[in-house]
């Protein structure tokens, strides 16, 4: 299992490295290593399923000269290492077999210079498993960090093409190599073969077979003979696994294909090359998902994400029985793959869409602001509790719109953490909103359903600290657990059939939104919901006891009740009831109308009542404030004033 000058691949990162004794135990069983130390467990099977339990910190073990077959006769051992603790890396050597193993924290820092400062020589198949076990023992540093996955991509391709060019073969032989997690067929076409075929024609080419049990979804490929010179070298490569270049941008259904040409870089092909890929019937594609051909453009990784595009590349689908046979025809040569995407919204509508969004946040955001300066120029001692939870969630409401304005610029500022610091702070306000949002409609149950007239000790301190305060302590923890995960920076969004792309100041990873922002505003809108329609229904029939009343003193004085008066009454109704769904964010639920699919009629509606929520808040608090004024104005005008106390008061 371990032999002389091979490299072992093990996970391991260690929490204090002061507490790590100089002892190790190793235990060989089923195919599986497990090394223990003190407070450290390092499991690796061999197949590149690597594990550590320290806590949920990960790093990167690595062994050379290590031949255990000296003093290794049994299942299990234990023994002694000297450990040097250095600034980046612990070394343990073994004064047993003259081994020496290194531990690597999974930190950018010290991983990134590890895959680009390879030594080279003749050791490439050597490299290639050596940068793939750093990739195995650190997958949350490769999926958060576009730097370092773009450096792997790059130093993959550099390795591969060193292989080729090592390669001795006779003209039109080949050669198969195995390297754990790819499988790579070096092919030379002879000059016989290329005089043979016609200038339009395609040459057959088999791509290497990873598993016997993978035979159906190898791809055919054939190269256009165009492309092609006279003894070229051709490499074919098929990969394990497909997790390395797994970005976000779709799923992956297919195997990833790579062709490369030694000393050549192919594109703009007049006669493209052909794949088929072989993909079985999707359990997830839906009316809103396709299977499309992409390739990864490792010439342009500068930019984060997006890396697989569409751009010269056509996709032709053939059905048949329980899997689809995907014909891919490209005009260039780079690794390949099909993915299940969903559709994206068209270019058209997306700069419509952000217009209506930019204007109506700038509209709210100006609104807001003017509700902040009314209230602190026009209140009293004591004001009017509804009128100040109108006024927290215009604040609310203005550090979401200023915030939502920066982020396409915070994502083209340097350094890193000011995108993160725009992310974060507009994720707080979001949460802000939606806190506010259910405290209107708690509010509006004590006033309207539950009591007219009851104090509540610090009632609006304890209301601020919960639509303050709870946001504050979400974001809080989620900052702190930056060194486990990044969860704000720059997201890319893309644009259906095109390969443009908005890149903003965001939440960066999908599951973090869905299981926690989207969660928590399900729940707040199911208890707004719930309160709109108690209110709706207490006030028809507050409406409907009133009319009854009037109707009979309308009769007692022989006169009826015209309809335009009950034409009036049913607006100001409707009014209410609008401006109560836009005080307590019912319009947000249209979100859930249009998931799955786009639906365009709903994400207008959705930007266009969103986006100008905090003008409609501004002329409710205006006409709160009247209403407010007209009474205090009743008051002090009546013959016999009379004390009252301390109510809420819509």
């Amino acid at each position: 299992m371990f032999s002389g000058n091979t490299m072992v691949p093990l996970l391991l990162f260690m929490l204090l490295q002061e507490t790590l004794a100089d002892e190790v135990y190793l235990d060989i069983s089923n195919n599986v290593i497990h090394a223990n130390m003190t407070g450290v467990d390092i499991v690796d099977d061999l197949s590149g399923n690597v594990k550590c339990v320290v806590g949920d910190l990960q790093c990167f073990f690595h062994c050379v000269e290590f031949n255990i077959t000296a003093w290794f006769s049994g299942s299990s051992v234990n023994f002694e290492a000297d450990v040097n603790n250095l600034t980046d890396k612990i070394v343990y050597s073994f004064s047993e077999n003259g081994g020496k193993c290194t531990l690597y924290p999974c930190k950018a820092k010290i991983i990134l210079p590890l895959i680009t400062q390879l030594d080279g020589g003749s050791f490439y198949q050597k490299e290639m498993i050596f940068i793939h076990s750093a990739r195995d023992s650190c997958p949350q540093l490769f999926s958060s960090s576009y730097e370092v996955s773009a450096a792997f991509i790059t130093v993959e391709r550099q390795i591969i093409h060193n292989i080729m060019e090592a390669t001795q073969l006779e003209a039109g032989g080949s050669k198969h190599y195995n390297l754990r997690v790819l499988s790579l067929n070096v092919v030379s076409v002879s000059e016989a073969d290329h005089s043979s075929l016609e200038t339009n024609s395609l040459i057959a080419m088999e791509a290497p077979q990873l598993l016997p049990q993978n035979k159906s979804t190898i791809p055919d490929i054939w190269l256009p003979v165009e492309a092609l010179k006279k003894n070229s070298i051709i490499g074919l490569v098929s990969y394990m696994r497909h997790s390395q270049f797994q970005f976000g941008d779709g799923v992956i259904s297919s195997m990833v294909l790579r062709i490369e040409v030694m000393g050549e870089r192919l594109h703009n092909l007049k006669n493209p090359i052909k794949m088929i890929f072989r993909i079985l019937r999707h359990t997830n594609m839906g009316n809103d998902s396709r299977l499309q051909c992409h390739y990864l453009d490792e010439h342009d990784l500068t930019v984060p994400g997006n890396w697989w595009k569409t751009d010269g590349c056509e996709t032709l689908n053939m059905t048949n029985n329980n899997q689809t046979d995907i014909i891919c025809n490209c005009n260039h040569a780079t690794p390949f793959a099909v993915l299940l995407i969903r559709e994206e919204i068209s270019g058209i509508h997306w700069k419509i869409l952000s217009y209506i969004s930019y204007v109506g946040c700038s509209l709210s955001a100006l609104f807001t602001a003017l509700s902040l300066v009314m209230y602190v120029f026009t209140r009293k001692h004591k004001m009017d509790y509804s009128i100040s939870i109108h006024v927290s969630l215009s604040g609310a409401l203005l550090l979401l719109n200023t915030t939502f304005l920066l982020t396409e610029w915070g994502a083209t500022v340097k350094p890193d953490w000011v995108c993160v610091f725009i992310a974060a702070f507009m994720h707080y306000s979001l949460l802000c909103c939606f806190t506010w949002m259910a405290i209107e409609a708690l509010h509006l149950y004590l006033l309207l359903i539950k009591v007219f007239n009851t104090y509540y000790k610090h009632y609006l301190i304890k209301l601020s600290l919960a639509g303050w305060g709870i946001p504050g302590v979400i974001v809080a923890v989620s900052l702190g657990l930056k060194d486990f995960k990044q969860f704000y920076g720059v997201t890319q969004l893309s644009m259906a059939n095109t390969n443009q792309t908005s890149a903003i100041c965001w939440i960066t990873d999908e599951s973090f939104f869905y299981s926690l922002t989207l969660v928590y505003f399900t729940l707040i809108f199911i208890f707004n919901t719930g309160i709109l329609m108690t209110v709706a229904s207490s006030i028809c029939k507050m409406k409907q006891a009133f009319r009854s009343n009037s109707n009979l003193g309308g009769k007692a004085e022989g006169k009826t009740r015209g309809h335009p008066q009950m034409f009036r009454e049913s607006c100001r109704s409707g009014l209410t009831m609008l401006g109560l769904t836009c005080l307590m964010g019912t319009t947000w639920g249209l979100a859930f109308l249009g998931s799955g699919y786009v639906n365009y009629p709903i994400l207008y509606l959705f930007c266009i009542l969103n986006s100008t929520q905090g003008f409609f808040i501004f002329l409710w608090i205006c006409l709160s404030a009247k209403k407010q004024r007209k009474r205090d104005m009743e008051v002090r005008m009546s013959s016999s004033p009379c004390k009252t106390s301390a109510t809420k008061s819509d």
